[in-house]
């Protein structure tokens, strides 16, 4: 049976704070009211408030001034692709990243991914997998995944975490050269271990981003799976027209 999840309610409060900039309601470089004023206006909780202000801040919506309080920005003059996923993965450090390493260790190749990397389905490869925290809530399970010939000589199947990202390492242990990453989006179930890791609660999908990370040459090097839950996502892109 097909369902909609309702986005979270700072999402929604920050679309709405967005759609009164662009109509003018508040215009550029006036201060947005106060989190006490938008907390009676909207009726939401404060940490709810803070939460969509800081959204916007993100985005380059508004921006935060010493002794004035939060400005509005206007709408960014271009607003890139937020969900650079495959370099987000590519170039977490791990030892720093707000989250923890949850599995290190061999596994069968997952179908798609034994495809991306040109191996054959019951191959065994080395897998990380990092849970990304947020406030102390999980956002985002990342499984990468590598091929064994670029492994030896490598701290990738240390228990620890990587101090660094793992492009550097790889590139510094294995003199390869990251080139070009294709990310692949698709929506499905969590397995049990995935959906108890994000805590999830049976029947919600996640958004699988299958980033493929590749040389020069095309030759895949890493695989990952970044999973995020799709109740607290929004995808956005504006581009100009030619």
């Amino acid at each position: 049976m097909a369902y909609e999840v309702a986005a979270p309610k700072y999402v929604r409060l920050a679309q709405t704070i967005q759609g009164r900039i662009e109509d003018g309601t508040y215009p550029p470089g006036t201060r947005v009211p106060s989190e006490n004023q938008l907390v009676q206006a909207f009726g939401m909780s404060r940490p709810t408030v803070v939460r969509a202000l800081e959204l916007l801040k993100r985005d380059g919506w508004l921006e935060s001034r010493q002794g004035y309080g939060t400005i509005v920005r206007g709408r960014p003059e271009v607003v890139e692709q937020k969900d650079r996923r495959g370099r987000e993965a590519l170039e977490r450090d791990e030892s720093r990243a707000s989250g923890r390493l949850v599995e290190v260790g061999e596994v069968p190749v997952p179908v798609r991914v034994a495809s991306a990397l040109g191996l054959p389905k019951r191959a065994k490869v080395l897998m990380r997998r990092f849970l990304v925290e947020a406030d102390g809530e999980p956002v985002e399970l990342v499984s990468s995944y590598f091929p064994a010939g670029l492994v030896e000589g490598t701290e990738l199947e240390s228990s620890e975490a990587l101090s660094g990202s793992v492009r550097e390492h790889m590139e510094a242990r294995k003199k390869v050269r990251f080139d070009h990453v294709t990310e692949r989006v698709s929506a499905r179930l969590p397995g049990s271990g995935e959906a108890e890791l994000l805590g999830l609660p049976d029947g919600v999908p996640v958004l699988s981003v299958l980033v493929i990370a590749c040389d020069a040459s095309g030759q895949a090097l890493q695989v990952s799976d970044v999973l995020l839950p799709a109740d607290r996502q929004e995808l956005e892109d504006t581009y100009r027209l030619s």
